[in-house]
């Protein structure tokens, strides 16, 4: 599949600005490219981030907590079955606590049984459990439903979320929500954790002016910021400056060993070191690991860990959580091997693969249909989605598909066109442009199908089908050292924010199969050898060619190396 490989432009300005403010000059190319204009935007500092005042209803939040908690009310938090929403549900139980609530519980929705959000039966249990007040955290935006049966029930509701906002808002007592008409906060990119962590923030302010604590001796909630800093990065939100600000001081605190227990077994468990932690750590290491509970068993595990202060409850946790997200890798391997094949019989080889891809299989599972999706999109560049059959109880008949989308190709937006064309055919939908889920009973799948490959054809235009890959063009040979490798590893990247990935013309001096399926290179770059691995990739190259490349510390005998990890080829 051809692949076009860009270069980003480096307004020199930005670049010269910051080099002179004492920034590594690779680095000032690399934060230049991005829109970095200034140093004072990489400060990142806790004085610098946005005010809590501005975020909308975060000060009405906190007088209607500061008030529970003066009345000795119970508080219950409704999470949601991700990495976001079991850090930000860990936040919020640990920050309320901290701030002096005696009774904080939680509850988190089963994937398969209750699906997502704050339902009605959801809160009548949060009821039976004794509550007072339901709290929400990244979810309870779209739940008109559940917000106005918790009332019904005598429950005083506080939503926290970060979604999108349909029209109709839920009538609960008190919206948090960055994304909402009319709210000033200026990063509408707070993950679900960060909202959370904002209320925090308002009602230690609120409990300051009451009284309660002094500026001296209130309780420091940075020892929450580990976990903010994991759930913004595994939620894969914008790394806008206030987002960097966040994940940045998460990272100061862990590499200096102040982290909970449960996130220090789990770097434990993927084999990670605390005091090199870096943001591909949460996205590759800890977030899968959080996020398998959800999928598979039961997310609670993953807030237990997240929660426990007891070391070796903690490593028991993690352990679980490890063998949880093997299990995964090995159902989203088998799945993705025969979603593959399913998906390439679509169309004959050597031709172009259709506008968009839909998959199912009575074998598939719910849990994992996301991801299989996502790696289906990366491999043939298209809109997908993919099915699995309901587990829900009464629910067979149904299926759940999730989907995952190129850039130019609105998700949402699509399934909103398909659903007003075949009305009843979508029983649910939901999401944002780059992802989105649906149910629809299994006969009428071959309609959705139709529907969606119509829309896909009708909105994706050839620049949209042609895969493009931003870069920050050649490397430097003086960069090629391992010291620079860690100077920018040490920095915050994530969506938003691309990690650097550089690209060139190189000379291939050689090439192997290792494993059966990663391509192993020896490769000239700017008349010196260097060592390359494209993981994944068994066709060969030819002896010249631009590749667009990360840069890695290989370590071999004691020795630390740069090699040269290959993302793409023109050819």
């Amino acid at each position: 599949m051809h692949m076009q490989i860009l270069t980003r432009d480096v307004p020199p300005r930005a670049a010269w600005a910051l080099e002179q403010s004492g920034v590594h000059p690779l680095l000032a190319r690399l934060f230049a490219a991005r829109g970095v204009v200034s140093a004072e935007e990489l400060d990142d500092g806790l004085g610098k981030l946005l005010a809590p005042s501005t975020l909308s209803g975060a000060q009405a939040g906190a007088v209607l907590l500061a008030d529970a908690i003066a009345a000795q009310k119970s508080l219950c938090i409704v999470a949601d079955y991700d990495c976001d929403g079991a850090t930000a549900c860990a936040v919020a139980v640990r920050g309320l606590r901290m701030l002096g609530a005696q009774k904080v519980s939680y509850i988190v929705p089963d994937r398969v049984v209750d699906g997502y959000g704050l339902t009605a039966p959801i809160s009548q249990r949060v009821k039976d459990m004794g509550a007072d007040v339901l709290i929400t955290v990244d979810n309870g935006i779209a739940s008109l439903e559940g917000v106005a049966a918790a009332q019904a029930l005598g429950l005083l509701v506080l939503v926290t979320d970060h979604h999108l906002p349909a029209e109709q808002l839920p009538s609960a007592d008190v919206i948090v929500n960055p994304n909402q008409v009319g709210c000033p906060f200026e990063s509408k990119s707070l993950a679900g954790v960060g909202v959370m962590f904002y209320v925090l923030l308002a009602l230690r302010a609120e409990l300051r002016m009451r009284g309660v604590f002094t500026a001296a001796q209130q309780p420091k909630l940075d020892s929450l910021l580990p976990l903010v800093a994991l759930g913004t990065v595994a939620d894969v939100v914008k790394l806008d400056g206030n987002n960097r600000r966040l994940v940045a001081q998460g990272l100061k605190r862990i590499r200096a060993g102040a982290l909970p227990a449960g996130m220090a077994s789990l770097f434990k468990a993927a084999g990670r070191e605390t005091k090199n932690a870096t943001t591909f750590d949460f996205g590759f290491a800890l977030g899968p690991r959080i996020n398998a509970a959800g999928r598979l068993s039961d997310m609670s595990l993953g807030i237990e860990c997240l929660l426990t202060d007891d070391s070796a409850r903690a490593e028991a946790l993690a352990k679980t959580l490890d063998g949880i997200n093997r299990e995964r890798r090995e159902i989203e391997g088998d799945m993705r091997q025969q979603a593959l094949e399913i998906a390439e019989s679509l169309f004959e080889e050597g031709e172009e693969p259709p506008p968009a891809i839909c998959v199912f299989d009575p074998d598939f599972h719910e849990g994992v249909v996301g991801i299989v999706a996502s790696r289906i999109k990366d491999k043939l560049h298209r809109p997908c989605f993919v099915f699995a059959a309901s587990n829900a109880p009464g629910k067979s008949h149904e299926l759940k598909g999730s989907g995952r989308s190129i850039p130019g190709f609105h998700l949402r937006d699509a399934l909103d066109l398909v659903a007003k064309r075949h009305p009843g055919v979508l029983l649910r939908f939901g999401g944002h442009a780059m992802a989105a889920g649906c149910s629809l009973e299994e006969v009428h799948l071959d309609i959705f199908e139709n529907a969606f490959m119509q829309v896909a054809a009708e909105l994706l235009s050839p620049a949209t089908l042609k895969r493009k890959l931003e870069t920050d063009g050649p490397l430097l040979p003086q960069y090629r050292r391992t010291e620079f490798i860690d100077v920018m590893q040490r920095e915050v990247w994530g969506q938003g924010f691309a990690p650097p990935l550089f690209s060139e013309e190189v000379e291939v001096l050689s090439q192997r199969l290792v494993g059966e399926k990663h391509l192993a290179l020896k490769l000239k770059h700017q008349g010196q050898p260097v060592d390359g691995i494209w993981f994944g990739r068994i066709e060969p190259l030819p002896a010249r060619v631009t590749l667009a490349f990360k840069l890695d510390a290989d370590e071999w005998q004691g020795q630390r190396r740069v090699r040269f990890l290959i993302e793409a080829a023109e050819i």
